[in-house]
């Protein structure tokens, strides 16, 4: 997130500004995702006029589902929201006393997550939408940008979605070779496809206030049987290849569980599906080999998300497989996963400390853009 107007400033070639010369140099903000339209409101809330340039609806991308505004479009969980125990719910807490449009509006369509930060998705994202186009000093130009500008002030928000021709354009400005690495989405299922003789409803360690965080997840249990059935199908089963001449790597914090189950049998058992700090409630005695999570992803509780389940498998094997998971037998799909490719640049040697760009000073990239390559 960039803040304009502290100490810092991020665009110098404004010379020792006044708040009169503030006002009167227009911010233009390439993406209106989360960072684009957090860039805007903060530079609006110190009298900044903004133009958001967002290019959809009429250039879609594989992750997107809507033309809104900040919307999510992988998982609905901020992490963590626990500002005395590690440094997400810190970074929450500091966006809240900034009066952040992200995180004020995080809370207000919250849905229980035991000790994470969980959003309806869509309201979510209608209420950032509200929020940016019902402010006065902020514009939102939904057309896409495909060059970086010579002139102006502008903040590259795009992303890791970034459009082929705004990373071919960032390509050419620094002379640097195009980085990318593959992301994945997980499936999404209707929770009254799932079989609650089965499963049940707990978060890990109980965490949680109130009794709806307490019990913010569904799990499926796993006897060792059934794990080991279920690794077996993940790796045979068919999945999506990549075109030819594409080597770009995983990004090791959102990995597909094929490509973890090919670490080793037991790494699921030792990162998404781990067993412990929960009691299957239909068989207390008996504690579970391994446990698949899901998540509610709508305040109706009608959407569940499977936790961790990031896949490139094809959609049919996607169903077969994940239909041997206890409990999701029967289950409906609302989303199946998938698999796309990101772009990140390499921002310590492209960048400088304000976070320009060191061949374009004008430009500035957010850290949403930049993020996977620190």
């Amino acid at each position: 997130m960039i803040q304009i107007g502290r100490k810092t400033d991020p665009f110098p070639s404004m010379g020792k500004h006044t708040t009169s010369r503030i006002m009167t140099q227009r911010l233009n903000i390439i993406g209106g995702g989360m960072a684009g339209c957090e860039a805007a409101w903060q530079a609006a809330q110190l009298g900044v006029p903004v133009t958001i340039h967002e290019m959809r609806p009429k250039v879609e991308t594989f992750a997107h589902q809507t033309g809104d505004l900040g919307e999510m479009v992988c998982s609905n969980s901020f992490r963590s929201d626990d500002d005395e125990q590690n440094a997400v719910g810190l970074v929450h807490w500091e966006m809240r006393a900034s009066n952040s449009l992200i995180m004020n509006t995080a809370d207000k369509h919250r849905i229980p997550a035991g000790g994470a930060l969980a959003v309806d998705r869509e309201p979510y994202a209608k209420s950032i939408t509200s929020a940016i186009q019902e402010n006065q000093l902020i514009d939102v130009s939904y057309t896409e940008i495909t060059n970086l500008p010579n002139d102006g002030q502008w903040i590259v928000a795009t992303g890791p979605l970034t459009s082929g021709a705004m990373a071919e354009a960032i390509q050419a400005e620094t002379g640097a070779e195009a980085l990318a690495f593959f992301d994945a989405i997980a499936p999404i299922i209707y929770a009254d496809s799932i079989d609650m003789t089965r499963a049940w409803m707990q978060s890990r360690y109980d965490k949680g206030d109130t009794e709806d965080e307490r019990t913010a997840y569904l799990n499926c249990p796993m006897s060792k049987v059934q794990y080991e059935a279920f690794i077996d199908a993940l790796l045979s089963a068919e999945k999506t290849e990549f075109k030819p001449g594409e080597t770009a790597g995983y990004f090791d914090g959102c990995l597909p569980i094929e490509v973890m189950a090919e670490r080793g049998r037991e790494t699921l058992r030792f990162g998404p599906m781990k067993p412990v700090g929960l009691t299957n409630a239909h068989d207390p005695k008996n504690k579970p080999y391994a446990v698949v999570q899901l998540r509610r992803d709508n305040a109706l509780g009608t959407l569940f998300n499977i936790v961790g389940f990031q896949t490139k498998m094809k959609y049919g094997a996607q169903k077969d497989v994940l239909r041997m998971i206890p409990g999701l037998e029967d289950a409906d799909f609302a989303r199946l996963g998938g698999i796309h490719r990101n772009s990140f640049i390499n921002s310590p040697t492209l960048l400088n400390d304000l976070v320009q760009l060191k061949s374009k000073t004008n430009i500035v990239l957010s850290l949403d853009t930049i993020s996977r390559a620190m």
